[in-house]
């Protein structure tokens, strides 16, 4: 494209004020009146160079043109996936920061849709029980501004390691919440049994309870917990968190929980069954997992 400068009259000139005025870079108001190119716009345009770690000028090139578009999207605007060249642009590094808050973690927010956000996505999609496809379209966006409050303005570091609760803090939270929890193999209820053991030594008024069955869930109940070994059905959409993807399983579990839409949300926990797994839980396995996976509900609930 020919560079847009001072001087300039018509329908670019009034792309460019409208989007420099988005992103807070003001301009004269006759200026954007007659769409014409004048000081203002000159110095907006240079300013938004300056900052965008461009070299310093006033008009608007192929270079700047590229950037200011870039700026522009927000999320949601476009459907983003892995390809190449990877997308980039604002609506990305948005995308990024909120999966990094939620413990999905990008790595470094760079605004680009590279492996490593196309994972995130999938770990999100299949957290909330979507399609796990790794593609961010309506559904995925409509998922997370669901889970705004959870993530906007939060610090986007990743990733993000867990720490234990604490008992005091634990004991109030088992005191106060009610918590349904089921298995669907042997395996998956010792480590039920171990979770509910520790409940009730941290709390003797734990409001968290075993049960056989989903069904068996009560209106009050603020979660109910299936706990597995397999990985989740391809047709379910049941919520679903594996404990062997991250250190970040209290935000993995808090995520499923705010996004399911059911009443009580039901989230399926997916112990940890890598290449090596061969089927059997060793004791001291099964004790580490009821800690590691009720310290995250506390904190999840808390």
């Amino acid at each position: 494209m020919d560079p847009i400068h001072e001087g300039m009259q018509g329908a670019m000139v009034e792309d460019v004020q409208d989007r420099l005025a988005s992103l807070g870079y003001e301009t004269d108001a006759a200026e954007r009146e007659a769409k014409s190119f004048g000081s203002s716009t000159a110095n907006a345009v240079a300013r938004f160079r300056v900052e965008h770690g461009l070299p310093l000028a006033s008009e608007v090139d192929m270079a700047t043109w590229s950037v200011l578009v870039d700026e522009c999207y927000q999320m949601g605007d476009r459907t983003l996936y892995l390809r190449l060249p990877n997308f980039h642009g604002n609506d990305v590094r948005c995308l990024q920061k909120a999966l990094n808050v939620l413990g999905f973690s990008c790595g470094e927010v760079d605004g680009y849709f590279g492996p490593h956000t196309e994972a995130a996505v999938k770990l999100f999609q299949e957290n909330v029980g979507m399609l796990a496809d790794g593609i961010a379209f309506s559904d995925t966006f409509d998922a997370l501004e669901r889970l705004r409050h959870v993530w906007a303005g939060k610090p986007a570091q990743g990733p993000h390691p867990e720490g234990t609760m604490g008992f005091a803090r634990a004991a109030l939270v088992l005191d106060e919440t009610n918590v349904a929890l089921t298995a669907e193999d042997p395996i998956s209820r010792n480590v039920a049994g171990r979770i509910w053991n520790i409940a009730s030594a941290t709390s003797e008024k734990t409001g968290l309870r075993l049960v056989d069955s989903v069904d068996e869930a009560r209106l009050d109940d603020r979660a109910v917990l299936v706990i597995a070994v397999t990985p989740r059905p391809a047709v379910s959409s049941v919520s679903n968190v594996s404990m062997g993807e991250g250190d970040d399983l209290a935000l993995r579990l808090r995520t499923a929980l705010e996004s399911s839409r059911a009443k009580p949300p039901v989230v399926r926990i997916e112990l940890p069954n890598g290449p090596a797994y061969d089927g059997t839980f060793t004791t001291n396995d099964a004790q580490m997992l009821a800690v590691s996976l009720l310290d995250a509900l506390c904190a999840a609930l808390g």
